[in-house]
């Protein structure tokens, strides 16, 4: 049985010989994940009465910002499907490689590119397995985002794996492990914190990388007892 603190001693180690590179992929990662969000604020109506704007002008307005939302979350969507997913494998490619090797190149990060279409389903069929979760409801959107934590990882590891056993195997392989694997990732709140108090500059340099770095010798911890 894996312990939270050898895995953080393991990631740890493996952040601190390569650092910058670490920081970098794992700031791409906090890019990726991050999402984009958009949360329009419109004016009030009752500003808009106050202005005098015609309704015909304020229809045409909000018309246009539907637009442009509408039209801007496709492009991200498409944008996240055929180029991004494929670069947070790399990224994850890069971050498990740094585990096991003294020097990793910043060229994993091409790795998601290499069994294109594989990439794509694998990574498109997580998503939306997750998305269905979510729209359960909070919790088991959270408890499965545990049980599909280990795909990125596993997706160029295993390449014998079609897109659904890639799935079901990073699902096996947390069997037992989400909750500690939660507790592993709640072990950082105090990182968060002072990264908060920095405004984000500690999460930037040493909080964001040392958690991923952790979560990639997790990896290799449950690989090594599977």
């Amino acid at each position: 049985m894996w312990s939270i603190s050898e895995v953080k001693e393991t990631g740890k180690a493996a952040f601190k010989k390569n650092y910058w590179r670490c920081v970098l992929v794992s700031f791409i990662l906090a890019l990726l994940t991050a999402g984009s969000s958009a949360t329009g604020q419109s004016s009030s109506f009752k500003n808009a009465d106050q202005a005098n704007i015609p309704n015909e002008q304020m229809a045409t307005f909000i018309a246009f910002v539907a637009g442009f939302i509408i039209a801007f979350s496709i492009i991200w969507i498409l944008l996240r499907i055929f180029v991004l997913n494929h670069l947070e494998v790399g990224c994850y490619t890069f971050l498990k490689k740094n585990i096991t090797e003294d020097k990793v190149d910043l060229s994993e990060l091409k790795a998601g590119f290499v069994k294109y279409s594989r990439t794509l389903v694998t990574i498109l069929l997580r998503d939306i397995f997750l998305a269905l979760w979510i729209c359960l409801f909070i919790i088991p959107g959270l408890i499965k985002s545990y049980s599909y934590m280990m795909v990125p990882y596993i997706l160029l590891d295993e390449p014998e794996l079609s897109p659904k056993e890639v799935i079901t195997r990073s699902r096996k392989m947390m069997n037992g492990n989400k909750w500690r694997a939660f507790l592993l990732d709640l072990s950082f709140i105090g990182w968060v914190l002072l990264s908060l108090l920095t405004c984000g500059l500690v999460g930037l340099l040493y909080e964001e990388p040392y958690r991923r770095s952790a979560r990639a010798a997790l990896y290799h911890e449950l690989k090594k007892n599977s």
